[in-house]
């Protein structure tokens, strides 16, 4: 498999990945968690896992996702608080609420909400 790399100032190493990773979702998608009770908006993408081994060990290990996928940063929100959020692709499914996600540092990032997806703000992209 053709692979490239990166560096992840998260992990402070290089990661290696596929050339050819696929994420199913994009920025600005509204997500929910499969097995938790949170739902946010995607704000970036990794292609693999790229967080720090410590933060990956601490996932009990029956519950381990796969590095080998894309990772999701969420704006997250439970009934309880916002949060940011670090989530395998596998671990995610598109929210069906249509609801707006109430986090509080959506305004920093994205415009509006239309059609269960948030558009990034036009300053921010390329």
């Amino acid at each position: 498999m053709d692979r490239t790399s990166f560096f992840s100032p998260q992990a402070g190493r290089r990661i290696d990945v596929p050339r050819a990773a696929r994420a199913r979702f994009a920025i600005g998608d509204v997500v929910c968690h499969r097995e938790f009770d949170f739902r946010g908006v995607v704000f970036d993408i990794d292609p693999v896992f790229a967080h720090s081994d410590a933060w990956y060990e601490s996932i009990p290990e029956d519950m381990r996702p796969d590095r080998d996928q894309p990772y999701y940063h969420l704006l997250a929100e439970s009934e309880e608080n916002s949060y940011i959020a670090y989530v395998s692709q596998q671990n995610l499914m598109p929210d069906t609420e249509g609801d707006p996600v109430h986090h509080p540092a959506l305004d920093q990032l994205f415009e509006r909400f239309e059609g269960n997806r948030y558009q990034l703000r036009a300053s921010l992209s390329h």
